[in-house]
């Protein structure tokens, strides 16, 4: 009998496996530790300074557009590899990742490098999941590796482009940071933003990013660790 997948959001995580319930007295919640939440890496806190979680691990094909800076997608992908699950970059600048793939893993090889076009098969599984991260410039060619069940795609666009509307439209999420009064109106028509996001998309702060899909939209300020900043610098949206 196939198994069936679970369904994922369409914005931040999946929704937590189906069990039968439990009871608990009410004298016995204090001794829960446990987090609750959906599965993903933890990217920031939202407005109201709650943390906010980022799903990347989906039994369906899942793609990720960030319209963005270099630092943020460095530190997504440095908080992926953290959680256990394989991260391959595909880069056309290799001299800005080599330092974050080398301290990736404390050795063990669960960041990759490689050229524009040269990513080998992941072989994704629920036990290894993949991100792959498109670091291609303006105009990323069509990548050979693309998401699939357990292997998600990143792609990072500095700006916008020709390319970005298609890119966006496509997309199950799309990352947004400070973008000019042009962009944001551009990029608030393909999303559907109100106007109210539209006109704040020029003025965000470096390291904020807007977490959109066509229904949900989540403002996020990324905060690095002691370890992230020593290895990654401040955060800043230019590169």
């Amino acid at each position: 009998m196939t198994a069936v997948p679970r369904r994922a959001r369409l914005g931040f995580g999946l929704l937590g496996p189906r069990r039968e319930r439990h009871v608990l007295a009410l004298e016995q919640l204090g001794a829960l530790s446990l987090p609750v939440g959906d599965d993903g890496v933890v990217i920031g806190v939202d407005v109201r300074n709650r943390p906010a979680v980022l799903g990347f691990h989906h039994p369906v094909p899942y793609d990720t557009v960030l319209v963005g800076g270099l630092w943020t997608a460095q530190v997504l992908a440095l908080r992926t590899a953290g959680t256990g699950a394989r991260v391959a970059v595909e880069s056309g600048r290799p001299q800005a990742w080599t330092n974050l793939v080398q301290a990736a893993g404390g050795g063990q090889q669960c960041m990759t490098l490689h050229e524009v076009g040269r990513v080998p098969p992941q072989g994704p599984s629920v036990s290894s999941p993949v991100l792959v991260v498109r670091d291609c410039g303006l105009r990323p060619p069509r990548g050979r590796v693309t998401a699939l069940a357990w292997q998600s795609v990143l792609t990072l666009l500095p700006y916008m482009s020709p390319v970005a509307p298609r890119l966006l439209e496509t997309a199950d999420l799309v990352g947004i940071q400070r973008v000019s009064p042009e962009e944001a109106e551009q990029i608030g028509r393909i999303m559907g933003l109100p106007q109210a996001e539209i006109g704040a998309l020029s003025t965000l702060g470096d390291g904020v990013t807007l977490w959109c899909t066509r229904r949900d939209r989540q403002f996020v300020a990324t905060q690095p660790t002691d370890a992230e900043t020593g290895l990654l610098g401040s955060p800043r949206r230019m590169d």
